[in-house]
């Protein structure tokens, strides 16, 4: 059995379960089609099966990041797409010249299923990168550091930072979580980092984590 998140699950008025906008349950068997009717462009679906006798309950549809949770299971493809100006952003900041630190702050477009751009920082600290950060919405940082060694040499390390607020909302993280591995493989960084309280982010932090990396 596979535990996850269901997107917009309602339950009728006279069904034991609250009404609620997500609700933790185990996903069917992918290979299961039993009860699934394909809607539309195939993006949303409809489970009737395994319905209570009696019970009057509205049926669990599941949204596109559901569908596609399910259909992804077994294989490491990502649940979000990487929109392709990222993409370029991307490269040209893996080569910048500057010897300042730089940061691109990415986020999830939920009506696209697209990894995006959202901010853009040059000469930035840590400190201040933290500030730019919402407290409750996953974020994800590329951060170009000036990382000082222990023997003195100077490096420029590219960071790929995965933000996840404890208190931001269940479907967001189960978004992001999904589509960490695809733009991590995407753009093919090296030093991955995730932290789950934006209040720990320091240049200390940092620092530690770098100081893994030879």
């Amino acid at each position: 059995m596979i535990w996850g998140e269901w997107s917009g699950v309602e339950w009728g008025e006279d069904s034991e379960a609250p009404l609620s906008d997500s609700w933790a349950a185990p996903f069917p068997d992918p290979d299961d089609v039993s009860g699934v009717r394909k809607e539309g462009p195939g993006l949303i679906g409809s489970r009737v099966d395994h319905e209570p006798q009696g019970k009057s309950r509205s049926r669990r549809v599941w949204k596109s990041v559901g569908k596609r949770i399910v259909e992804n299971m077994s294989c490491p493809v990502s649940l979000c797409g990487v929109d392709e100006q990222l993409l370029e952003k991307l490269k040209k900041f893996r080569f910048r010249k500057e010897t300042t630190n730089a940061a691109l702050i990415m986020k999830i477009d939920q009506e696209q299923l697209m990894v995006i751009l959202d901010e853009e920082y040059e000469d930035i600290s840590p400190e201040e990168l933290k500030n730019e950060l919402p407290e409750h919405q996953p974020r994800f940082v590329v951060y170009s550091y000036r990382y000082k060694h222990s023997d003195g040499r100077i490096s420029y390390p590219l960071c790929f930072i995965f933000f996840s607020p404890s208190g931001c909302k269940p479907e967001q993280q189960m978004i992001y979580a999904g589509s960490k591995i695809g733009l991590v493989d995407e753009a093919q960084f090296t030093k991955v980092f995730e932290i789950r309280n934006t209040e720990e982010f320091s240049e200390e932090w940092l620092c530690k984590k770098l100081g893994f990396f030879r």
